[in-house]
């Protein structure tokens, strides 16, 4: 089959008329992508005209600029080859065979968008591209979540339809093109290339008021890329900073407590040392942070789900149990980094995946200097986020689903992990071995139930499988079956469990960082020596360390960012929640956001519905109080100064004996010495 040219028609216009055919399509793509997206996100756009003209013309714009980075297989084709044999019937087939495989590669990129989207209310961000990174585990949870067999027959199909259908839009054209004519055309598109490169940024489409709204106006592929870029941000270079001296001086200011003093006059050096009076109590402690476990589960927080977490509501009047936590972010290794290193978030990637994140000062190194075997136990494959290698080069031992003994029963299990009580069994063999040797332990258990596909063992909870109902559900009852089975053992007693969230289940929301999906649970159980009772002030996840530290009366070297809840004045708390670009600091009823380009935003959320108005006039001394933070541990660890140093395993005498701080003792932090 060979095409001829219209006479009418310019050469050039004819060769690149498939391009026409090409861009058409994906900006119809895009258009209803954005349908879909809006649909999917419900209430959280009001039906308004100007957030849909937003959305849908700026997103125009945005998919435009993708379209001239996606179609340079397509220019590159039509460029390259020669006139003979485009126009003969095996290049009108190759054409034929280019349009219909972009056609279903941008029709894929949709799909996945709707389930990305689905996931994480955004468009693709820094989350996608660490997918990329660990391929087994995600492809795998997907096909285990979705009918991906049925989708992509069901995209094929489409696509086969529609290049049918539009077949004349590619019709192979060419009435006497010259190689270096198509080369001008291409060379055009080339500056458009690099000028759209150097003119346009991510952040261009964020000036609508509405989270949302700035999301769907954005374009996928571009988000994908712009996060790629991203997803190593240096502070210094991007964000708003303060003199070193007042950071550094503002910092240790504000980590300075009735307990702490510091080492050493150097304004670089936040080495303090704690001391609480008396004897420390060297309990067995089992910190367990849960996947994706918001306080909108939990019935003390007015959930109405119903009897679905009846051993987690139960806990909350037997524990010392906290009504404000907040997280750090919104992955789970930004939980794993704020309860081992008691830091605010970096910018980017978290601690846990960068590199020279080895022999930092750790949760772990307090407990092993004191004779504790720390572990971080995880029911997946830890080298998924690098974390056995940041936990086995950070005081703990690491133990996963390769440590599970041959011929052990395994109840259930998905490309995440075993399930829940499987990953207990685990722990429970752990400590009974560590007990036996006559050795008190910590450990880190990281839960996977919780999480897309959300499957777990029959008959354990009447709530469907397969579903977030039922997945919470599950979660409730693998840890009171682990508490039930843990109160068999001849430690029990002696030990502090300690249960918590790495982050909400949902990040999405009308405002950049919606307060209310950052939200945690954190309950710290120990009948015989923690009195139960109810906290209400404000309390970060880089807190639970140092708090906990507190409760068993350690006296320690520290160079944690967070404080002692317990021995803090009331109106310091503060909280530091934070997405990979967007640096949270919560003080008060003001939330002040820090921004690349040195922008920042500081709002009055709504703890109930994340929602947020403007501050006006900005409290500057509030937004100084952020960046300090912020700018001070991205600095220390650039520079090696969040290091553990051979001088922080020295004994530090305890305070003099005065009686147990008012604070602390309200919470029920009494009891003597006990030994495992």
């Amino acid at each position: 089959m060979t095409a001829t040219a219209a006479p009418s028609n310019p050469p050039l216009r004819e060769r690149f008329r498939p391009l026409w055919w090409l861009g058409v399509g994906y900006l119809l793509i895009g258009a209803l992508t954005r349908v879909v997206l809006l649909y999917m996100t419900g209430a959280g756009v009001p039906p308004h005209p100007g957030y849909w003209l937003y959305a849908f013309g700026v997103g125009a714009a945005y998919d435009l600029v993708t379209f001239l980075y996606v179609a340079w297989p397509m220019v590159l084709f039509l460029w390259l080859v020669p006139r003979r044999a485009y126009v003969s019937r095996a290049g009108q087939w190759a054409l034929y065979a280019l349009g219909a495989a972009m056609l279903y590669g941008l029709l894929f990129v949709a799909a996945s968008e709707f389930v990305f989207w689905d996931e994480f209310g955004v468009r693709f961000n820094f989350i996608a591209v660490d997918y990329l990174v660990y391929t087994t585990e995600v492809i795998g949870n997907i096909r285990e979540s979705y009918p991906i067999g049925t989708w992509l027959s069901l995209l094929l199909l489409l696509t086969v339809a529609i290049v049918w259908l539009s077949r004349r839009g590619l019709r192979a054209a060419d009435g006497g093109t010259r190689f270096w004519q198509r080369g001008k055309l291409v060379l055009v598109w080339l500056l458009l290339t690099v000028a759209s490169v150097a003119a346009v940024k991510g952040t261009l489409k964020n000036h609508s008021d509405n989270a949302y709204v700035n999301e769907l106006a954005g374009n996928g592929i571009y988000e994908f890329f712009a996060a790629f870029r991203s997803s190593h941000l240096d502070y210094a270079h991007f964000y708003r900073t303060l003199p070193e001296q007042a950071a550094f001086g503002r910092v240790r200011q504000m980590l300075k407590t009735s307990e702490a003093a510091y080492v050493s006059d150097d304004p670089r050096d936040l080495t303090r040392e704690i001391r609480h009076a008396g004897a420390e109590k060297h309990l067995n402690v089992v910190l367990i942070s849960v996947e994706s476990l918001s306080a909108e589960f939990i019935k003390a927080f007015g959930a109405s789900h119903g009897e679905i977490t009846p051993n987690l509501d139960a806990l909350a009047s037997q524990s010392l149990f906290f009504d404000r936590v907040y997280a750090n972010g919104t992955r789970t290794v930004r939980g794993l980094e704020a309860l081992s290193l008691s830091i605010p978030p970096t910018p980017g990637d978290s601690v846990i995946k960068m590199h020279n994140n080895e022999n930092l000062f750790s949760l772990a190194d307090i407990f092993n200097d004191r004779g504790y075997v720390s572990e971080f136990v995880y029911g997946g494959y830890g080298y998924f986020d690098n974390m056995n290698y940041f936990f086995a080069h950070n005081g703990y031992a690491a133990v996963d689903r390769n440590d599970i003994p041959k011929g052990a029963t395994i109840h259930s299990e998905n490309v995440w992990g075993v399930a829940d009580e499987d990953l207990y069994t685990l722990a429970l063999g752990q400590m009974d071995k560590i007990h036996a040797e006559g050795k008190p332990f910590f450990l880190h258990i990281m839960t996977t139930s919780n999480h897309r596909p959300f499957t777990f063992p029959e008959g354990r909870v009447t709530q469907p499988n397969g579903t977030r109902r039922g997945a919470i559900a599950y979660t409730d009852w693998s840890i009171g079956d682990f508490l039930k089975r843990a109160k068999d053992k001849p430690y029990f007693d002696d030990t502090v469990f300690v249960i918590t969230a790495d982050h909400d289940a949902s990040s999405a929301g009308k405002t950049s960082v919606p307060i209310n999906r950052y939200h945690i649970p954190l309950w710290i159980y120990a009948p015989r020596h923690i009195q139960p009772h109810r906290e209400t002030r404000l309390m970060s996840q880089i807190d639970i360390p140092p708090t906990l530290l507190g409760l068993l009366n350690f006296s320690y070297r520290s160079r944690f960012f967070g404080y002692d809840l317990f021995q803090l004045e009331p109106g310091r708390e503060r909280a530091f929640p934070a997405t990979y670009e967007k640096l949270g600091y919560l003080k008060g009823d003001v939330l002040t956001v820090l921004e690349p380009q040195k922008k920042l935003e500081q709002l009055h959320p709504d703890f109930e519905t994340g929602d947020a108005t403007p501050v006006k006039p900005v409290d500057r001394a509030q937004v100084d109080e952020a960046t300090a933070y912020y700018q001070v541990a991205a600095d220390l660890f650039k520079h090696g100064g969040l290091a553990r140093r051979p001088e922080d395993n020295t004994p530090v005498a305890p305070a003099a004996s005065s009686g147990a701080p008012a604070a602390a003792s309200s919470a029920g932090a009494a009891g003597g010495q006990a030994t495992p």
